[in-house]
């Protein structure tokens, strides 16, 4: 139970104590500054408090926003100010101030609340204050302030206000007039019969699994089924957001299942359109598994070139200047948003197609698709960063240290060896390309002096800090790198299940990378490093790969990399799990890119 304790004048007629408890709070009534501290410090440290000047008058979501968001320590609106147990101690010297220098007596002409507010600034604490836009949130000094902010108060629909506020600010075209004018209200309908986001999220998936089962039976039908299905599944997924923002139900689970879930259903939906299409002759298992590295990599772009770019000094750019310019235009918004392929138009093409077509057909389609939007949003981020002359710091550098997951090989090159003269970039590039050449070679144990060098070239490529213009693209180099050695060696096998194999272990090693980045936005850092070491780093699974390939045959390398798929996925998502559900993990609530 959270507590509100109402300090100043009380006002007949009121209804914020109603209000108060509305939203879950207990409510107690303090005579004075004084009477304010000691009831602040009877509520127990493990639990929120808030202070409510009793004048408030204001929208009951603007009480909602101020008071119950989970995500900050430390939140206010003109008239309260609240504390999670992480900010009480911040609250509570600043009430001592304030009672001190009140001489523990009350104070008509202005708020408690405020006054502590303003405390808690000057000792430099962070207090949230959450962007209310047409909604009242004032302590009126005098009878007609009051009328007048009753008035200004029935002249707002909170509740327009806060359905629309539900719908995520930057949205993708399919998604914002195909999708939120209507699953907005489903939200709400969840909200009103006490459903959680976690429990829409788990919905999400339950249906996009059964809808990969239905592509998997290769019937016309299935197809028809696993279209719709999969376009409901979306429907499920934005409403789960939307519940989250309408009702303030943020957690660490939900944000771990949120970063996590759109990725299994899109993957899982890519191996049952296979599955189906195997049914009726057709291997498209490399193009599934080229698909899932496509989108993979375009989104280890995004990350990387966000975090290298997130704490930035003098960080403009010609080239962003223009893309402001052209999202001013109106109508140039909605078109760059759809030729990235986001998640509403990709998914709506996926679910047509499906029904319509062939998984082939599908899957050429993505694959076009995806490669158009990768090749436009790289080039433009590239042409950001060499226009701009920005000043990266150690946080960043970090980051996309963090990102390139160097494994224990890397990082004893790195400690026994000198620096090789150029730039990371260019030495990620240059261990790539052998390991590419390698690969084509057609030699049976070429791939695996590729992928000598490249562990070298690994470790030398992360020798200084990648501060360098271009060194965000270090990261999204390594994972095509690991995942297109997976899927060559799978294809030359050419062996039933080989394929399939590979797809699960790109699959496995790539929730591992979106873990890692999930972790770096919620501030908590890198996975720890004995998961690194313990499933290798990029370079150490791609070097054991090319080994098992060069060394067993075609049916024991399927039988190896099946394994190997089983055994990083069992060590990634237990320590994913035991991380995301645990009492440290990041309370983070991910807007996320619309890709």
């Amino acid at each position: 139970m959270s507590t509100a304790i109402l300090t100043g004048q009380p006002v007949p007629g009121s209804s914020i104590e109603g209000d108060l408890r509305s939203l879950g709070y207990d409510v107690r009534v303090a005579a004075d500054p004084a009477d304010t501290e000691t009831l602040l410090a009877q509520v127990p440290g493990d639990q929120r408090v808030a202070l409510v000047d009793a004048r408030f008058v204001g929208h009951l979501h603007a009480l909602r926003l101020g008071l119950t968001d989970p995500r900050f320590p430390l939140a206010a609106i003109p008239g309260a100010v609240t504390a999670q147990p992480a900010g009480r101690k911040a609250l509570t010297r600043a009430m001592a101030r304030e009672t001190s220098a009140g001489g523990g007596t009350a104070v008509a002409v202005d708020s408690l609340a405020d006054r502590v507010v303003t405390a808690l600034h000057d000792d430099g604490t962070d207090v949230h204050r959450p962007e209310l836009g047409s909604l009242v949130a004032a302590v009126p000094a005098d009878p007609q302030a009051r009328n007048e902010a009753r008035q200004a108060v029935a002249a707002v629909d909170d509740e327009a206000v806060r359905l629309k506020s539900a719908v995520k600010a930057r949205d993708g075209f399919f998604t914002t007039y195909f999708i939120s004018p209507y699953s907005r209200y489903i939200a709400r309908w969840c909200a009103n019969r006490g459903l959680t986001p976690n429990q829409v999220t788990t919905a999400s998936l339950i249906t996009a699994l059964i809808a990969a089962g239905c592509a998997a039976t290769g019937t016309r039908g299935g197809f028809i089924a696993a279209g719709l299905l999969l376009i409901f599944s979306f429907v499920l997924d934005c409403t789960d957001g939307q519940l989250a923002r309408y009702s303030l139900q943020y957690s660490t689970l939900g944000a771990w299942l949120d970063a996590t879930f759109d990725r299994a259903k899109e993957y899982a939906y890519y191996a049952g359109l296979a599955l189906g299409a195997a049914r009726g002759g057709d291997d498209v298992w490399a193009l599934a598994l080229g698909a899932m590295i496509l989108q993979t990599c375009r989104h280890v772009v995004d990350f990387s070139f966000n975090e290298a770019n997130h704490d930035a000094t003098a960080n403009t750019s010609p080239t962003a200047a223009l893309s402001d310019k052209l999202d001013s235009v109106g109508w140039t918004v909605w078109v760059r948003r759809m030729i990235v392929l986001p998640i509403g138009e990709r998914w709506a093409m996926i679910a047509v197609l499906t029904a319509v077509t062939t998984p082939r057909i599908t899957f050429y389609a993505l694959l076009i698709g995806c490669a158009f939007a990768a090749t436009y949003t790289t080039a433009g981020r590239v042409l950001r960063s060499v226009t701009r002359k920005a000043r990266r710091t150690a946080r960043a550098a970090q980051a996309l240290a963090d990102l390139a997951d160097n494994g224990p090989l890397a990082s004893f090159v790195a400690r026994v060896t000198r620096a090789v003269l150029g730039a990371p970039l260019l030495i990620a590039l240059g261990g790539t390309a052998v390991l590419a050449v390698s690969l084509l070679s057609g030699a049976t144990w070429a791939p695996v002096a590729g992928a000598v060098v490249y562990a070298i070239t690994a470790g030398q490529a992360l020798y200084r800090p990648l501060k360098g213009t271009l060194d965000w693209l270090v990261p999204p180099v390594f994972r095509a790198a690991e995942y297109c050695t997976v899927l060559v060696l799978a294809a030359e096998a050419d062996v039933n299940g080989a394929l399939p194999a590979a797809f699960g272990l790109v699959a496995a090693v790539a929730y591992h990378h979106y873990d890692t980045v999930y972790r770096i936005r919620g501030n908590a850092g890198a996975p720890p490093a004995w998961l690194v070491r313990a499933v290798g780093g990029h370079e150490g699974r791609t070097l054991l790969v090319t080994v098992l390939a060069a060394a067993l045959t075609a049916s024991q390398f399927t039988v190896a990399l099946t394994a190997l798929a089983v055994a990083v996925a069992l060590v990634v998502l237990v320590e994913s799990i035991r991380f995301w559900v645990s009492a440290g993990a990041p309370a983070v609530h991910d807007e996320g890119e619309p890709a």
